[in-house]
């Protein structure tokens, strides 16, 4: 599967508080993340190595063969975790508007909301 999409920052909490929150999103009732639009549904784990890995299953009706990696390396400072998302499809690519959406949402998703719910 092409990668068509990869973002990398820093998340405050270590990666094996991160990989418990990509594979079980709502075990923290009180800080949900995963908040999903009309076009979205829940993504499933695909494949999991903890603490470092976690595969989900497409979130997207539009692409449901899309598949989201997130590596989980502790960051530098030993604490953190360096998360970088990189988000697979099968040929053919989605055309720009679409692909510029699904990157927005993993963004928002990884990069915003659950990073907000650490504190950031």
């Amino acid at each position: 599967m092409p990668e068509v999409g990869s973002r990398r920052r820093n998340q405050p909490a270590p990666p094996h508080v991160i990989f418990e929150a990509l594979t079980e999103p709502d075990r923290d009732p009180a800080r949900p993340w995963l908040l999903l639009l009309d076009d979205e549904r829940r993504p499933r784990t695909v494949r999991a190595e903890r603490p470092q890995l976690v595969v989900w299953s497409s979130l997207w009706t539009k692409r449901p063969d899309a598949l989201v990696r997130f590596d989980l390396p502790t960051d530098r400072g030993g604490y953190g975790t360096d998360l970088r998302w990189t988000l697979l499809v099968d040929e053919p690519p989605p055309e720009a508007a679409l692909l510029g959406h699904l990157r927005k949402r993993l963004n928002q998703l990884i990069n915003a909301n659950l990073r907000y719910t650490f504190g950031q």
